[in-house]
């Protein structure tokens, strides 16, 4: 961006969103979404895609593992793999 922007005098949600990415990442978002609330989800990973993820991935060991990967519970994992086979024995 040829924009000169003073640091010193940005807002500090921008200033602290300059220090995360640098100054020209941080235009691009505030061109983008300026005057946007914005709320993120804890989770990264989609709750449903990272289920059939975990489902597929499952060794039948590495619980543990998938709830890291995914950012989620080990309760949710081992809840997702029960429904799974749940629905194997229903077919």
């Amino acid at each position: 961006m040829a924009k000169k922007v003073e640091l010193n005098a940005l807002h500090q949600f921008y200033s602290s969103l300059n220090d995360l990415v640098g100054t020209e990442s941080m235009m691009i978002i505030y061109e983008h979404y300026k005057g946007t609330q914005l709320n993120f989800p804890i989770h990264l990973y989609d709750r449903k895609v990272a289920a059939k993820y975990v489902v597929t991935e499952f060794d039948g060991h590495n619980q543990v593992n998938l709830a890291r990967k995914y950012g989620y519970s080990q309760k949710w994992v081992h809840s997702v793999l029960r429904a799974a086979k749940e629905n194997r024995e229903m077919e």
